[in-house]
Formats: structure tokens, sequence, C-alpha cells
């Protein structure tokens, strides 16, 4: 071993203290924790765990958020592209100022962007005579929820496709466009192709938190058993019931959508780094 090496590698104790240190933390505060959902689930046997994840109120919770997630993933993956492709292709007024609004929902609370729905949706709200008049219902019905979930995950895609698209540049459009593709073309041919992954890798991190989301749902949807509860909201009512059994089987639900997020956020990752070396 060279002086070099050896004058910049840390001590076998160091080592072996930092790595030992970082795995306990994983195991202390993820790996039990996930573990013990599980061990809950199927603690009272399996029927109980069929009977928990296929009753009728748990199988309308498990429809309504997928269903959420179904209109918010691509409404918001539309939006993250186009916001994406804005500021990173173009210079125009206004720009830092919509880099700072796609951060919003990062930087206020859920509960908060639910209670604006529901002062501008609410009975009392801004627009709420008007659609009571014309019977819209917005606050305490899928609408309202869908808005406060979209709002609380359209960041993500947006912000996986802009620092990758300005790092790219505009040199392949460019020649793209002098060669007499249409800006069409030039999108589909030459934009997307190189993105795709990290576009990808965004509409997953967007789909993951449209099924977890709690705060912001929770304050527009009323809670009503069988109609407006996510699967998050039903977990909590039946754990309130002090019916933990059926309440650990269907977190164990979002314990596995979040391991099979998990999954392919690792594969996008792979094959995005299996690109950039095999280009």
């Amino acid at each position: 071993m060279s002086v070099q090496t050896r004058s910049t590698q840390d001590p076998l104790w160091a080592r072996i203290l930092l790595i030992g240190g970082m795995f306990g933390f994983l195991c202390l505060f993820l790996f039990v924790p996930l573990a013990s959902v599980f061990v809950e689930a199927f603690r009272k046997g399996l029927a109980v765990y069929a009977a928990a994840i296929t009753e009728e109120n748990a199988r309308s919770a498990i429809v309504l958020t997928l269903t959420l997630a179904a209109i918010c993933v691509p409404l918001n993956a539309v939006f993250g592209l186009a916001a994406a492709w804005a500021i990173a292709k173009f210079s125009f007024k206004g720009k830092s100022l919509l880099l700072a609004l796609i951060d919003l929902p990062f930087a206020v609370s859920p509960v908060v962007s639910g209670l604006v729905y529901v002062l501008l949706f609410g009975a009392n709200g801004v627009f709420g005579a008007w659609l009571q008049a014309h019977d819209i219902q917005i606050i305490f019905a899928v609408p309202g929820m869908a808005l406060a979930t979209i709002f609380v995950t359209f960041p993500f895609v947006a912000r996986e496709l802009i620092p990758l698209m300005q790092a790219q540049g505009n040199d392949q459009e460019y020649a793209a466009l002098s060669l007499g593709a249409s800006g069409w073309q030039t999108f589909l041919r030459v934009t997307l192709p190189n993105i795709k992954w990290a576009l990808f890798y965004g509409i997953i991190l967007c789909n993951a938190r449209a099924m977890g989301e709690f705060g912001a749902v929770s304050v527009v949807s009323g809670h009503i058993r069988g109609e407006t509860n996510t699967l998050p909201l039903h977990v909590e009512v039946l754990y309130n019931e002090y019916n933990s059994a059926a309440a650990f089987a269907c977190a164990s639900i979002l314990s596995l959508l979040g391991l099979l997020t998990l999954g392919l956020k690792t594969f996008i990752e792979w094959r995005a780094g299996l690109r950039r070396r095999n280009p």
C-alpha cells in the first residue's frame, strides 16, 4: 500500500464504527418498525388479515387511494414536464418566481394546504355559495381530495427533470431543428429519450406521495367511511377504534406499496447509471 493511500484511508476501527453505527441506526429506525408492521398484521392469523383487507370499507379505501393516484400522477407528470421544459430551455420573466412556486408545497404544511382549499371551496368559503347554488361538491368529496393531493405532489416530477434538462443544455435540440425537425419531433425524438429515466423516477416518487398522503387529504375528506377515506385515513380510523389487527393489516398494504416503489426507484437508478456508463 502506498504512502498516499495510507494517508487518505480511515483507520479500520473508524470504518467499523461508522458502518456499524449506520446499520444500527437503519435497523432501529427503519427495519424494526417496518418489520413490526407485518408482525402485527399477521399476529392473529392469515384469516383475520385477509378479512381486514377485503372488508367493504377497506376495499373502498384501497380503490379511492388508487383512484386519486391515477388522477394526480398523470396531471403532475404533464405539469412537471411542461414546467421543466420551460425553465430549462427558455429564458423569460418570472422564471425565478415559477421555481419558487414549484417548491411551495415543500415549504407549506400539508394540513395548511388542505385548510386553504376548505377556505376556498367550503360551505362558508370564497366560492362556497356559488358551488352550493350549482350543486357542486368539492370539499368532503373526491374532487377536493384530488386537488389537495395534486398540490402536495406536483413538485416531484418537475424537480427531478429541471436539473437534468439544465445540465443537458439545448445543443441537441438546436441541431435537430437546424436539420428540419419540427418542435414536436424534436421533443419526441431528442428531448424525451434523454430524460425518460428521470421522468419515470419523478413519476414513481409522485405516485408514492399521492398514495401515502395524509395531512391535506384528512382536512378536506370529511372522514366519511366507505366514501372519502383513503387507505392512510382508514388505518387511522381503525387504530382509533382499537382494532389494531385490521389497522396493521391495512398499513401493511401501504408498506408493500412503499417497498414496490423503492424497488422501482432502485431499478431506474440502476438503468440510468448503466446508460451513463454505456451511452
